[in-house]
C-alpha cells in the first residue's frame, strides 16, 4: 500500500510501515490544493493539523482506506463524513496521555504554588515569601470534565495528593471511572469542585462549553486548567470571571485564538480579553506543549502506524 505522510512526525512511524511491506512518501510541504491532485495515488494518509480534511478532500479521495491524525484531536478532519463512505480515521491519543497528565498536573501546581511568578520575582532580585504563599491540593475537589485517555491520566497522577477526584463524561457508560475517581453529573461536579480541568474534544457540543453560564452554574470560585482545546472555553467570559473572582486562576496550555501553524503570536492584534490573560497574575499560560515530550512523539507515531497496519491488512 501507498502511504503518505504530510507532516514531521518521529521516523518510527515510516519504519514500522516499511517493515511491514507499505511504501512512505513524506510530503511536508504539500498544501490542501497540491494534495487534492495527488491523494489518489494513495491508500492512507496520515496529516496532523494543517491541512483540513473536508468534504470536497474526501470526495476527492474515496479510494483511501484509512486517515490517520499523529495526536488526539480530530477537529480538523469530517470524520462522519469520511467514515460514511468506508474511510477508517484513527488517531493515537494513548501515545501522548501520560504527557497531558504530567502537564496538567505542573500547571495545577503551577497555579496553587506561583511558580512562574515567583520565579520571575527572583530572577529579578525579589524575595516575596509571604506574597507568594501558596496553596495545597491536598483536601480540595478535582472535577475532570472527560475521562478517557488524557482526563484519566491525570485522575491517575492526582492520587498520591489525598483530593478528591470527581468526574464527567457524556459519552462513556456508568463504570467507566477507576475505583478512585467519583462518576458524577455536570451538575454535581459544579456543586462540588474546587478545580475544573477539561479534557474534551472540539466539537460543536463542546465549543464554548466553558462560558458564562457554566461559570455562574459553578456553587463557588474555582480554578481551571485546559489541556484540551482553546476554543473550549470562552476567552471574553473567563477574563470577565477571573477579574470578578468567580475564577481565582486559569492554566491554559491551548487559547482560543492560537493558529497551530505558526511559531508566534502578535500580542498586539489579539482581543482586549486575552490580553488580559497575559497581563494577569492569576494565569499561567504555555504554548499548546501538554502532550509534547520526547517520549510522546515517538508513542504517537508508533501507536498510529500500528493502527494504520492493522487496518491496511
Amino acid at each position: 500500500m501507498n502511504v503518505l505522510i504530510t507532516d514531521k512526525t518521529h521516523p518510527v512511524l515510516t519504519e514500522k510501515l516499511e517493515a511491514a511491506g507499505h511504501q512512505c512518501r513524506v510530503w511536508t510541504d504539500c498544501t490542501y490544493q497540491s494534495l487534492l491532485e495527488q491523494v489518489k495515488e494513495y491508500d492512507a494518509i496520515v496529516v496532523r493539523s494543517k491541512i483540513i480534511i473536508d468534504r470536497n478532500f474526501v470526495d476527492h479521495a474515496r479510494h483511501l482506506k484509512c486517515i490517520g491524525r499523529v495526536g488526539a484531536g480530530m477537529e480538523t478532519i469530517d470524520v462522519d463524513y469520511a467514515e460514511s463512505v468506508g474511510i477508517r480515521c484513527l488517531n493515537s491519543p494513548e501515545g501522548n496521555r501520560d504527557a497531558v497528565g504530567e502537564h496538567a498536573t505542573g500547571l495545577l501546581l503551577a497555579l496553587f504554588d506561583k511558580i512562574a511568578a515567583a520565579d520571575a520575582e527572583v530572577r529579578n532580585g525579589l524575595w516575596q515569601r509571604e506574597a507568594n504563599r501558596g496553596l495545597e491540593v491536598k483536601g480540595k475537589t478535582v472535577g475532570i470534565i472527560g475521562c478517557g485517555n488524557m482526563g484519566g491520566a491525570f485522575a491517575q497522577r492526582l492520587q498520591g495528593f489525598e483530593c478528591k477526584i470527581i468526574a464527567y463524561d457524556k459519552y462513556k457508560p456508568a463504570g467507566y471511572a477507576p475505583s478512585y475517581v467519583e462518576e458524577v453529573s455536570l451538575e454535581e461536579l459544579q456543586e462540588q469542585a474546587d478545580i475544573v480541568s477539561l479534557h474534551v474534544p472540539l466539537t460543536d457540543e463542546t465549543h464554548y462549553m466553558v462560558d458564562e453560564v457554566f461559570i455562574e452554574r459553578m456553587h463557588r470560585p474555582f480554578y481551571l486548567i485546559n489541556t484540551s482545546r482553546g476554543a473550549v472555553v470562552k476567552t471574553v467570559d473567563l477574563a470577565a470571571a477571573i477579574e470578578q473572582g468567580k475564577v481565582l486562576g486559569a492554566a491554559l496550555d491551548v487559547i482560543e485564538y492560537e493558529n497551530m501553524s505558526k511559531d508566534g503570536i502578535d500580542i498586539q492584534s489579539q482581543p482586549a480579553d486575552f490580553r488580559y490573560l497575559l497581563s494577569s497574575p492569576h494565569t499561567v499560560l504555555t504554548p499548546h506543549i501538554a502532550g509534547w515530550t520526547v517520549e510522546s512523539k515517538y508513542k504517537l507515531a508508533a501507536v498510529l502506524a500500528d493502527k494504520i497496519i492493522e487496518t491496511l491488512c
